[in-house]
């Protein structure tokens, strides 16, 4: 078990140049963020071979980052906390479809298709699938590697190799070299045959054992080796047993600083029914899972779970926000009303929603909140009468538009003194309290007018 060292005592092993080169500002700063195990000793050019051997371990993060995807564009660990309110999670669980080189052709291409044409869109953010996991039910070795490279190359995913056979797994990681892939070993012994194979193609490897003990010795045994593209899955036979397992190897991994156990994982979700489905993978999404893989493809089950995983790794203190500015609702003139609201993302969201269902076309003025709702930004003084003028003025809003009604929200209605005083000529209207009620204010007070 590593020992932890503070940020004081790390800055003795640095060269103490503050050169800048790592990107922090003084060594001491430096030294701070790998107590913090927010920044890896490598970071540092001039780090003596000292400092390596006392800090190598101490300063990587307690669960290893990996970089996957062609042109490693996802990334998995590097968590430092075991609940997601003590500061936030990193990195999400990357949601991945199975297909079976048993599957009919037309199905796998439908799949495929399916799988690289899914787009979701929410709060601003575009969600897709990240990883095609490729299983081998047959025996043509030939017809598995080409299937990941079809998978590969039709749906623009990594692929999760999966296969009982070391050969088939050796084949198919050639025909995906580079791809910054995972082959998911079946047992020990297949994960130390095709370690060389991992390392050749530039694959990362899962690998598994029948309980913790064996998969610490295989981790220790594979890190010891210098392979660290390492991730975790474990042998778990009921939803209970996966949910202990995660939460003990997290534990293990974070408040014991346990080297062994401190890497992402991946779980095959198994087939059955849609609810027993979408638990399993719930439970990955909420309780630490790396890569979740769905057994099909189902467009509703995958709109649920992203949202789900949205909200759960959406950082708690650092709200969603939108760009502050003018934004157009429908057909937008310089005729047209001006909405007023805050830039926290759910609130633009559901606001500018409200006013396209009325059939208005309007302007939504958006200032800088902070990502606070209409109500805290009121009372943290960020959603005020001067603001929201002071606001206008910087973008020039008197030029953009002609019309002079401005309806703020219900919630706010003391602020329209002090708006009307900050912006001489303009109408200020106090909206509902509720979006809900935007529609039938619409009809009922503006285009009555």
């Amino acid at each position: 078990m590593a020992t932890k060292l503070s940020g004081l005592q790390i800055q003795k092993l640095l060269p103490k140049t503050n050169c800048k080169e790592c990107g922090s500002n003084t060594c001491l700063a430096f030294a701070m963020k790998l107590a913090a195990q927010k920044a890896e000793l490598s970071e540092c050019p001039y780090a003596s071979e000292e400092a390596k051997a006392i800090l190598g371990a101490a300063a990587e993060p307690p669960v290893a980052s990996i970089l996957l995807g062609p042109g490693k564009t996802l990334k998995l660990g590097d968590e430092t906390v075991l609940y997601r309110h003590e500061k936030t999670f990193a990195n999400r669980t990357l949601l991945a479809v199975n297909v079976n080189d048993t599957d009919a052709p037309a199905d796998r291409d439908r799949i495929l298709a399916s799988i690289r044409d899914y787009v979701l869109e929410r709060v601003g953010e575009t969600l897709a699938v990240e990883f095609v996991a490729v299983t081998q039910r047959g025996k043509d070795r030939d017809a598995f590697a080409n299937l990941a490279k079809q998978a590969l190359d039709t749906a623009g995913r990594p692929v999760l190799l999966r296969s009982a056979d070391p050969a088939a797994l050796a084949a198919a990681a050639a025909k995906v070299k580079g791809s910054r892939s995972v082959i998911v070993a079946p047992s020990p012994e297949a994960a130390r045959e095709l370690r060389a194979v991992a390392v050749e193609n530039n694959l990362a490897m899962s690998v598994t054992a029948p309980d913790l003990d064996g998969l610490v010795k295989l981790t220790t045994e594979l890190r010891d080796g210098g392979f660290k593209d390492i991730l975790l899955q474990f042998q778990a036979h009921s939803l209970a047993e996966q949910f202990q397992t995660n939460t003990v190897a997290r534990r293990a991994a974070i408040k014991g600083a346990y080297k062994p156990l401190g890497y992402a994982t991946v779980c095959f979700v198994e087939g059955g029914d849609r609810l027993t489905e979408t638990a399993a993978a719930v439970n990955e999404i909420c309780k630490y899972g790396g890569i979740c893989v769905l057994p099909s493809f189902d467009p509703a089950q995958l709109a649920a779970l992203m949202t789900l995983r949205l909200n759960i790794y959406t950082d708690p203190q650092k709200p969603i926000q939108v760009e502050p500015k003018l934004y157009p609702i429908g057909e937008a003139t310089a005729g047209s009303p001006v909405f007023v609201t805050t830039n926290f993302s759910l609130t633009y969201f559901i606001v500018s929603g409200e006013i396209e269902n009325s059939g208005a076309s309007a302007w939504l003025l958006v200032p800088e909140c902070e990502g606070m709702s209409v109500l805290t930004a009121w009372a943290a003084g960020k959603f005020s009468g001067a603001s929201i003028a002071k606001f206008a003025r910087e973008i020039e809003l008197d030029k953009q538009v002609q019309c002079r009604d401005m309806i703020i929200p219900g919630y706010v209605a003391q602020i329209s003194g002090e708006l009307e005083e900050s912006m001489p000529g303009w109408n200020i209207i106090v909206g509902p309290q509720e979006a809900a009620d935007l529609e039938s204010f619409v009809k009922a007070r503006l285009k009555s007018a």
